[in-house]
């Protein structure tokens, strides 16, 4: 007899997804223009700049200024082959004229499905899915 895996379900959901920034700042205006998302004010000091950032759902991405022990590592060019965060979207459309406005590149997904990738300024991988 098969158990019904979801009832037995260790994860409820995703909390927040980690990225390691060099310019909080420059991320921030990133991340502000092309997610609409809201800096969430009780992130404490942890010994380094950062911000959390709110998304539905009661979930998080959280900036870090940190040194990034992956910088001169070679990334591939397109984001769906390297790791990257999947965010659902209502508009496809809303993401590219945001990414536009700030002239960053993007690349359709290589699968057929309504699906962008990008990369923020510190190279961090993200796909847009249109819901």
């Amino acid at each position: 007899m098969k158990k019904n895996m979801m009832a037995n379900n260790r994860i409820l959901r995703l909390h927040h997804a980690s990225l390691i920034v060099e310019e909080l700042d420059k991320s921030l205006v990133f991340y502000q223009k092309v997610m609409r998302v809201e800096v969430d004010s009780s992130r404490p000091d942890l010994g380094y700049p950062g911000a959390w950032l709110t998304l539905p759902g009661q979930q998080q991405i959280h900036l870090m200024q940190l040194k990034n022990p992956d910088k001169d590592s070679v990334r591939p060019e397109h984001g769906g082959r390297d790791h990257h965060i999947a965010f659902l979207v209502s508009s496809l459309s809303d993401i590219s004229e945001s990414l536009d406005e700030l002239n960053i590149p993007y690349t359709q997904s290589k699968s057929g499905r309504k699906a962008l990738f990008c990369r923020d300024p510190d190279g961090n991988a993200l796909e847009f899915i249109e819901n």
